[in-house]
């Protein structure tokens, strides 16, 4: 069973972008390698407990476990030593990565209070987008009343475009809400 959104890819979009940017391969089309996301838990070096938490969202959201990140150096002003637990991650792929990229720009971003677009100059300068959400309310999974607390966390989207042009008009033609 493909999803919707790599049916769509397949059958709608790399036509267009071969046509955009005449490329003679198809192998050429940009598409999405893997979409990470990531979780900085700050207050999980002095309650342990917050950590679980965000452990729990990241899986309920992704629907897969998430790794914890430990630092990988000691800062003594943020009393933060060497192997401390500071947050979670998880790298999704294949069928699980098209599912969440279509939830969250069908479902997700549109949830987010005046949302606007998305920033088009968070590209990297080869083709991957990083993106910031202030709350993981913003996904329909996440009950309000089940959380502890309100977090935010980093998606990287990385496409296997060679320039930031193509990559905007990948994500744009699969449904990523820029601002004008």
């Amino acid at each position: 069973m493909t999803s919707r959104l790599k049916e769509r890819y397949l059958n709608e979009i790399v036509p267009a972008l071969m046509e955009q940017f005449q490329y003679k391969n198809i192998m050429e089309v940009p598409k999405l390698h893997k979409i990470v996301l990531n979780m900085g838990v700050s207050e999980a070096k002095d309650n342990a407990k917050v950590l679980e938490g965000a452990v729990k969202d990241m899986t309920i959201i992704s629907g897969q476990k998430p790794v914890v990140t430990k630092a990988k150096k000691s800062i003594a002003n943020f009393k933060l030593r060497e192997g401390m637990n500071v947050g979670c991650k998880v790298t999704l792929r294949g069928s699980k990565m098209y599912d969440f990229f279509d939830k969250l720009v069908s479902v997700a971003l549109p949830r987010v209070r005046d949302f606007r677009g998305v920033n088009p100059s968070s590209f990297d300068g080869r083709g991957n987008y990083a993106l910031g959400i202030k709350e993981q309310l913003i996904f329909p999974e996440i009950e309000y009343d089940s959380i502890d607390q309100i977090r935010g966390m980093d998606i990287i989207i990385v496409t296997s475009a060679n320039t930031d042009e193509e990559a905007k008009a990948f994500l744009g033609a699969m449904g990523m809400p820029f601002r004008k």
